[in-house]
């Protein structure tokens, strides 16, 4: 099958430390070329990939200082993709609603992948508007506030199965908190679980510029009030294996409808416990006491702490490999662009005998 992955220009396919949209495309990509398809990545000219890159800008905009509207290279991306969409059997996008004008009416079935939160207001009126255009959630709790999109199912996220493993000579010793800091994020909470429980905490995340104040003035003070609290900052996919590893679990104590969260996965993969707070997807990808445990507030996190014990490292692995690797997430994909180019198949001799009548 040929494929055409187009993925946002924000960072590089995969993304030198934090992307989760980027990472998946990333993921996703490589697993289909190595399943046998014909595929072509359109994305920032420093990504790699064993696919066909097509560079639609130079370089990732996060890197490039001298861009300030960051909509126009997504133009041009959505314009290079246009001009040879009939060179592919299926397009697929990771641009949330940006394709939705312009490929409507093409002759190349395409479907988008919506990566982000889907409860914001002003998202009713797009998806009213376009009710037709075929999505993928990547939750079923992701796709609760659009009733009315044109769901073609739920297809949650993998990672190439050896990426992360865990390492056989680390000894668990401290809890662990990975991502990125936001309020939703609530890294605040992980701290005050840390405090409770009394164990250690090491935060490796990355600060935005447009979380900086917050970082600054929410949880400086916290980090400089809790000796038993370590910031790491951002880690490569490299340094996760074993801060994963040495991790007696994650803690994933969020404040929001999570469309998915990668890095539950992640320490699923590194057969480390989670315990998250029951919000968005978690009940989706944590098994309730075998993968982790689901709990609802901060002293239900510090009980779950203490039951660590009745939870197998490995199976919390053989977990991942049965539900979450790469080469499942592209499989059930692959079903997908088969519905569609099947659908787009037999509209046509139907529109062919309407236009004869």
């Amino acid at each position: 099958m040929r494929i055409a992955q187009i993925a946002p220009l924000y960072e590089a396919v995969p993304p030198k430390f934090y992307g989760g949209t980027e990472r998946v495309v990333s993921y996703l990509t490589e697993a289909l070329v190595e399943l046998g398809h014909d595929v072509t990545l359109f994305a920032s000219g420093d990504s790699v990939t064993s696919a066909t890159l097509e560079a639609a800008w130079p370089r990732a905009l996060r890197l490039d200082t001298s861009i300030r509207d960051q909509i126009a290279p997504h133009m041009l991306l959505l314009e290079k993709v246009r001009r040879v969409a009939d060179d592919f059997d299926v397009l697929h996008f990771h641009l949330d609603y940006l394709p939705f004008p312009l490929f409507g009416n093409a002759g190349t079935p395409y479907v988008t992948t919506l990566h982000g939160r889907l409860d914001l207001p002003e998202l009713q009126p797009v998806f009213d508007t376009f009710s037709e255009a075929p999505v993928v959630s990547i939750s079923h709790s992701q796709r609760m506030p659009l009733p009315q999109a044109y769901w073609l199912g739920t297809v949650h996220h993998g990672l190439p199965a050896r990426l992360l493993t865990p390492q056989p000579h680390c000894e668990p010793g401290y809890l662990a908190f990975l991502g990125r800091i936001c309020p939703e994020k609530r890294v605040d909470t992980a701290i005050k679980i840390a405090t409770m429980s009394g164990l250690p905490l090491k935060i490796a995340a990355k600060v935005d510029k447009v979380d900086l104040e917050y970082f600054k003035t929410e949880i400086e003070p916290l980090l400089a009030q809790a000796p038993n609290v370590e910031f790491v900052g951002e880690i490569d996919e490299a340094a996760k294996p074993e801060f994963l590893s040495r991790a007696k679990a994650l803690l994933f104590p969020i404040d929001w409808c999570e469309p998915f969260g990668l890095v539950m996965i992640e320490a699923m993969a590194c057969g480390t416990p989670v315990i998250a707070f029951n919000r968005g997807s978690v009940p989706e990808v944590i098994d309730h006491e075998v993968t982790g445990f689901i709990v609802e507030d901060a002293a239900g996190a510090v009980a779950a702490l203490a039951r660590l014990d009745e939870l197998s490292r490995e199976e919390i692995r053989a977990q991942f490999e049965r539900r979450f690797t790469a080469h499942a997430m592209a499989r059930q994909y692959v079903e997908r662009y088969t519905a569609l180019i099947d659908a787009r198949t037999r509209r046509r001799p139907a529109l062919r005998s309407v236009a004869a009548g």
